[in-house]
């Protein structure tokens, strides 16, 4: 027993002499140190930044899927979504247009279980007395929009269903049109003008941010009965749609009333594909993951080739030590020293510096990924698995890296070491 701790002692005496020794040679080159570690940092931080830009693209297309659709909102149009442009283009051949009679039908069929918004939309400048907003969004909506999105207010209200019915001209604006028109005072009660129509601002929806360039505040929300009465009614429009309140339904037995409708109304006999398309969050969500687990796969493994360039540069910068060290590693084999003791310490400078390069790549992404958030004004939270995986291969291209330095100093023959000068 006593043999035994003795030779544990021994052991533990060893790796701390080797990593005192290993620190004092990478501190007694400091410049030359730091830059052997800048391509460990990059990598790592490259990591952890990409990671965190992934995470954050999810993040959005939660946000955006929410404030598009509503927790239990879905989406039915001719073409509701596609992934390229000959999907796209297929669906446009096949599926019917949803008119405006196919609303008032489904309205009246099933109108008592399933609530519905029709929804169009175009780009036109907004005006205010003598200032002009070039970037809105003028959205025909029905009152019930706001029950089907997340459209909340800040200052005022929705408009009601009596001014829809009555073709009222009240809008509610986003954000950035109040800003850019009405920057002193409330704009409530105040006219905005478009395409030459007086409009009465009732309300001003919540602040969305404007996320990785795509303008969320920049809305004009009008009756869709006097978008209609301006613009006329597009060939297709598109019908946000949920189940009514209070009624106990769920999304997907809503969808299924609104799909077997719209199959009656277009007479598609039972087996036929719908000629009409549906979009719900949990199909968006589900086509997010699966882009950013492509993007991942993808992304991820090119940035930690960086590190590899990081590993390449230890491992010559180990072999220039070695040979520097030559005359070192031959003293301390004439007073003892085993080829174990010389191939520890040279693998624990490695180690050393790859694992203190890991962690200032790791504040550096930590940096990054917050510099990123305030630019781009979106959340890029940073998961623990990229930073845990940044750091276990930065550990592990130190081992890599330092093995070949280390054991080429172990074989070194002491009397040719002793020469050395």
């Amino acid at each position: 027993m006593k043999g035994w701790r003795q030779e544990w002692r021994r052991e533990i005496e060893l790796l701390v002499s080797a990593e005192r020794l290993a620190r004092e040679s990478v501190l007694a080159h400091k410049l030359r140190s730091f830059l052997t570690l800048l391509g460990v940092i990059i990598g790592v931080a490259s990591v952890v930044v990409v990671g965190a830009a992934v995470e954050g693209l999810g993040v959005y297309a939660e946000q955006s899927a929410a404030k598009t659709f509503g927790t239990n909102t879905f989406l039915v149009a001719q073409v509701a979504g596609a992934v390229g442009r000959r999907q796209y283009y297929d669906k446009l051949r096949r599926n019917r247009p949803i008119r405006w009679d196919d609303l008032k039908y489904l309205e009246a069929t099933t109108g008592d279980r399933v609530l519905y918004s029709p929804y169009m939309a175009r780009p036109l400048e907004v005006k205010a007395e003598n200032r002009i907003f070039d970037d809105g969004l003028v959205q025909g909506v029905s009152w019930s929009l706001s029950l089907l999105r997340d459209v909340s207010t800040s200052e005022g209200r929705f408009f009601t269903p009596e001014e829809e019915r009555n073709r009222a001209p009240v809008a509610v604006i986003g954000e950035d049109v109040r800003a850019s028109l009405f920057p002193v005072g409330s704009p409530l009660g105040r006219k905005i003008k478009v395409q030459g129509m007086d409009f009465t601002v009732v309300g001003v929806q919540e602040k969305l941010g404007n996320v990785m360039g795509g303008l969320r505040d920049n809305a004009v929300f009008i009756p869709v009965t006097v978008y209609r009465r301006m613009f006329g009614t597009p060939d297709s429009i598109t019908l946000f749609a949920r189940a009514r309140p209070g009624l106990n339904l769920t999304l997907e037995e809503a969808l299924d009333v609104t799909r077997a409708a719209l199959r009656a109304r277009f007479r598609l006999p039972p087996g036929q594909p719908d000629r009409f398309d549906t979009l719900t969050p949990e199909a968006v969500r589900t086509w997010t993951q699966n882009i950013l687990g492509m993007i991942s796969s993808v992304a991820i493994p090119l940035t930690s080739i960086s590190l590899l360039v990081g590993g390449i540069v230890v491992m010559n910068i180990m072999l220039v030590s070695v040979t520097e060290r030559t005359h070192e590693i031959g003293i301390r084999k004439s007073v003892g020293a085993r080829p174990f003791d010389i191939r520890l310490q040279f693998l624990f400078e490695a180690v050393l510096l790859t694992g203190a390069g890991g962690l200032l790549g790791l504040a550096a992404g930590f940096l990054g990924a917050g510099a990123l958030e305030q630019i781009l004004q979106t959340s890029l939270p940073v998961r623990w698995h990229y930073a845990v995986l940044a750091l276990s291969v930065s550990g592990l291209v130190g081992i890599a890296a330092g093995w070949y330095p280390a054991v080429r100093a172990a074989r070194l023959d002491p009397v040719v070491a002793l020469r050395a000068e």
